[in-house]
């Protein structure tokens, strides 16, 4: 009986059960705090500097269970592993399983970066690295330091850092690395487990994996040799007792060195010189385009018809792109035109097997086929069934894209449909507005922006601020080579007034060379550009809007920024950022200090415009672009006094300097 009853009971008590866990569910519980911290180590085997190694599997423990993101892209192994490792987390265990046979006497490192995080969270081990020896000792050495941008300073993430042993300049394209790690989010690295030795340090994208540079890839290189180092140091330490008393205890430390070494990365932008494609769209104009920007122009002679033998250059005028990649030929001559078939002999330089430039001979087949030759015969039965009609007309274009507010600096430009054989200035007028009346004032003088661009022009005029101008390029005053000429083509435009700019002097300090100072938009793109004279770069008519600046180091004297080439041992040209964003306001007048070299490198890119920012960490905001506020922009001064700063420039909140090497080896002043 009691056991009868013992069952009857059993269903009530489930039933209970579920209905209590069902009324409990209808709140929501308060969790803790959540876990933001990343799995720890526990041991592996082998175990971390294990000595003679001799099995290919590497099994490494944690406190919980964790996963192991973007193997191929962050985890490294050093010395390089022609086949790709296995790696595989299986609950708090990482396996690795090595498939390269085991080298004697190598020391091995992994380098996980931060690919390794605990399974429910995501925190990641940021740096975590483990080494092991085939052979009874371990290589202790490491060089440190960071790779950047170097045109931009932007922190290079995850790119591929290496050493070689072998000092020559062919070691890089031919053999792979001898040790290896990958950039963090930061751009900082660290190659670990190095022997006693001179090496030389470089930075590559290694986009086919093989461990070695190829032209295309991005490559940052130093000019000096580096000899790594470690030395023991005494640091002091605190230590807090139970009863929440303090003392100062002292240890040992290795100090490893370099540890400040800076790589700036370029791209050579090298490509194979050969001729890509060569065309007759019209019978008047010829088009060839080449692979790669060359200097020297290919030779092209006319090989058939009574021009044969003849020069094409002396026969067309010549439309290049700035580079000389793209090249039209506008053939001027009618014997020329009116062939249908035409064969040129072409002497160009080509990239030959040797990867090296050469000269080579082509014969090109331009001829008049399908539906541009039957359009053209087609256009001459017309005009033959038309008899004594009049031919309808044909114009070319000469216009303007300017068709409002024009800067006081700026010229107006023109572009035409074909090469200009003149501009009669007699049809080509100019008129301003004043007290509801257009008056008729001297036009400008129309110039050829470019020796290389025959259709692009100029009007250069010293233009009245504030003024309203309409400008009218009659019909016929344009006329093209081949005898078309424009319809009227007529621009009304006003110049902007003084009152709407501003203007910024940077007093330049910390460098002691040519330089160049760019202003940039939001998006760090260069809007215009001063030289460096007598120490100061003065940016004219400058519009309201917040700008930031670069310098860089004008080596050459060109004006422009270079990259470096490896191929010719040329490093790129340095380049600093202003801390601080600049904000300009109408009528302001900026004069701002700047002391290129006062801030380390990595301190210098203004959070704001940084592309490269590391990513928050789980349960972190993201890094916060600091809001503007009263005393933020305290080194620029409020131009209701011109020419009075408020103070003196210094940037406050400095941190230590980091002490970096350039490429060339030098350190930089801070």
């Amino acid at each position: 009986m009691k056991r009868n009853t013992l069952y009857m009971r059993l269903p009530v008590a489930v039933i209970a059960a579920v209905l209590l866990a069902a009324c409990a569910s209808m709140g929501r519980p308060e969790g803790g705090p959540r876990d933001v911290d990343p799995p720890v180590y526990l041991g592996s085997n082998p175990a971390p500097g294990a000595l003679n190694v001799d099995k290919n599997k590497i099994t490494i423990h944690f406190n919980e269970n964790v996963q192991v993101k973007d193997v191929m892209s962050k985890v490294v192994v050093s010395p390089a592993q022609v086949t790709p490792p296995l790696i595989n987390a299986l609950g708090k265990r990482v396996v690795v399983e090595l498939r390269d046979t085991l080298l004697p006497n190598t020391t091995y490192t992994l380098d996980f970066s931060n690919a390794i995080s605990d399974l429910n969270e995501g925190n990641e081990i940021d740096g975590f690295s483990f080494d092991f020896s085939t052979g009874p000792y371990i290589d202790t050495l490491q060089i440190s330091g960071m790779v950047f941008k170097a045109d931009n300073l932007e922190p290079a993430q995850g790119m591929l850092v290496g050493v070689y042993s072998n000092l020559s300049d062919t070691a890089v394209r031919t053999l792979p690395m001898e040790r290896i790690t990958k950039t963090n989010q930061l751009g900082e690295f660290t190659v670990r487990n190095l022997k006693e030795g001179t090496y030389r340090i470089f930075a590559l994208t290694d986009n086919n994996r093989d461990y070695h540079w190829d032209r295309s890839e991005d490559i940052a290189f130093t000019d000096v040799t580096v000899t790594p180092t470690v030395t023991s140091t005494q640091v002091a330490d605190t230590l807090k007792a139970a009863d929440g008393s303090d003392s100062i205890v002292s240890r040992t430390t290795a100090v490893y060195a370099p540890s400040d070494v800076l790589l700036t990365w370029f791209n050579e932008n090298y490509k194979p010189q050969y001729l890509v494609k060569n065309e007759r769209p019209e019978r008047h104009l010829i088009k060839l385009q080449m692979n790669a920007p060359s200097d020297t122009f290919p030779e092209l002679t006319v090989v058939n018809g009574p021009l044969a033998g003849t020069r094409i250059d002396r026969s067309a005028i010549l439309n290049s792109s700035a580079t000389r990649d793209t090249l039209e030929y506008w053939l001027t001559d009618s014997a020329l035109i009116r062939q249908d078939s035409l064969l040129v002999a072409a002497r160009y330089l080509r990239t030959d097997t040797l990867d090296n430039l050469s000269w080579t001979d082509d014969t090109l087949r331009l001829f008049m086929r399908g539906a541009r030759r039957k359009a053209h015969e087609s256009n001459k039965k017309k005009d033959k069934n038309k008899g004594d009609s009049v031919p309808e007309l044909v114009f070319m274009t000469f216009r303007t894209r300017t068709n409002g507010t024009l800067e006081v600096y700026q010229d107006l430009e023109y572009t035409a449909s074909q090469p200009v054989k003149s501009i009669d200035k007699n049809g080509v007028r100019l008129e301003y507005f004043e007290d509801t009346v257009w008056i008729e004032i001297e036009p400008p003088v129309f110039v050829r922006a470019d020796s290389l661009r025959p259709m692009l022009f100029k009007a250069d005029y010293d233009w009245e601020p504030g003024l309203k101008y309409r400008l009218t390029v009659d019909s016929a005053a344009v006329t093209g080579v081949y005898n078309e000429w424009n319809k009227t083509a007529r621009t009304e435009f006003t110049v902007r007034s003084l009152d709407d700019y501003s203007s910024l002097d940077f007093s330049i300090s910390g460098i002691d060379a040519p330089a160049v100072v760019q202003l940039l938009s939001s998006n760090d793109v260069p809007l215009m550009s001063e030289p460096v004279r007598n120490g100061h770069a003065v940016f004219m008519h400058l519009l309201p809007n917040t700008y930031y600046a670069r310098l860089f180091v004008d080596s050459n004297g060109n004006g422009k920024y270079d990259d470096g080439s490896f191929t010719l041992g040329q490093q790129p040209e340095e380049v600093y950022y202003f801390p601080k964003k600049i904000p300009v306001k109408k009528k302001w007048n900026v004069e701002q200090p700047w002391n290129v070299t006062e801030l380390p490198l990595d301190q210098q890119k203004p959070l704001e415009i940084k592309k490269n920012k590391p990513k928050p960490k789980p349960g972190e905001m993201p890094e916060n672009v600091p809001e503007d506020e009263d005393d933020e922009f305290g080194d620029f001064y409020n131009p209701g006094n011109i020419n009075n700063n408020r103070t003196n420039g210094s940037i406050s909140n400095r941190r230590g300097s980091s002490g970096l090497r350039r490429n060339d080896g030098s350190r930089l002043a801070m």
